[in-house]
């Protein structure tokens, strides 16, 4: 089972390689920890340390991957292309706890280099879209709450529960 994500990879800011900022065709992918299935954002040849893509990925987020991996990358002619930078975005970030699903989320991380060095940031939007559960009368509505138990029901918890407390 999965999760379907859709990330806009929006834009980078101050990004280098070997302490000399980019002259262009930047590019970002993106990949769960745990799939290999790897998703492009077309190269960004005009925006130099400072690209702009604003492009939307789909990619379907296991239930059991822990991160999104979001890579930056630059063409070149001879080695095809060299990362610039690496995010590692917790999938806890955005879905779970009392985050509601299908609303969009504006997040800012910081890129890596293969060195372990600050390299830049990189500016995206998360938005995790809306389960569907078909119901016995063939409407399909969104559910919204949090699963029940892995017992083979198919039922959703919903509310906060109430916290009493004894002043004495």
């Amino acid at each position: 089972m999965s999760r379907t994500v859709e990330i806009t990879i929006l834009k980078a800011e101050n990004l280098q390689v070997n302490k000399r900022f980019i002259r262009g065709n930047a590019f970002v992918t993106v990949q769960t920890d745990a799939c290999s299935d790897v998703s492009t954002t077309k190269v960004d040849s005009e925006g130099g340390s400072y690209p702009s893509w604003n492009e939307k990925v789909i990619i379907n987020v296991p239930l059991h991957a822990s991160f999104i991996i979001v890579e930056v990358k630059c063409k070149t002619s001879s080695t095809g292309s060299n990362s610039v930078g690496m995010a590692k975005i917790p999938v806890s970030d955005f879905i779970g706890g009392y985050v509601p699903e299908n609303q969009v989320h504006f997040l800012s991380y910081r890129l890596w280099d293969s060195k372990c060095r600050r390299n830049g940031v990189i500016n995206v939007s998360v938005r995790v879209k809306v389960s569907e559960h078909s119901c016995s009368n063939s409407m399909s509505l969104p559910v919204k709450g949090v699963p029940v138990a892995g017992n083979g029901l198919t039922g959703v918890v919903t509310g906060i529960p109430a916290v009493w407390l004894n002043y004495q």
